[in-house]
């Protein structure tokens, strides 16, 4: 079985994908981007929005297995290792950053996150 999960954003009918996928036993969260002046601010928002899909799938970032960081610039990314630290915790995932240009250069990163999905009664 699949479930497809909608946040709403502005690129999901543009483009022709959703927030996220369960399927196989995962839970596949697109690249996500965040609103925000500045790349920490723009790192929270996303997460915000990929918790909320994890949330629909009925996990969390505890079930987060592997995470992928694309920034434009990679000298970015360590304003942000607080915030992650902090949403993963005690469970962190695999991990990798590439540096790369996104959809729009007012994004500073964007984040794709696969998690283990809810084993079902």
């Amino acid at each position: 079985m699949i479930k497809r999960i909608s946040s709403g954003g502005e690129f999901e009918k543009k483009v022709g994908y959703c927030r996220a996928v369960v399927a196989g036993g995962f839970v596949h969260v697109a690249g996500t981007v965040g609103q925000g002046d500045d790349v920490v601010s723009q790192c929270r928002s996303a997460l915000d929005t990929i918790e909320k899909a994890l949330s629909e799938a009925g996990a969390s970032f505890a079930n987060v297995v592997r995470v992928n960081y694309y920034l434009p610039d990679a000298a970015e990314f360590e304003p942000c290792w607080p915030v992650l630290a902090e949403a993963f915790g005690e469970n962190p995932p695999a991990a990798t950053m590439i540096e790369c240009g996104l959809i729009d250069p007012k994004y500073r990163i964007e984040i794709e996150v696969t998690a283990l999905a809810p084993q079902e009664a």
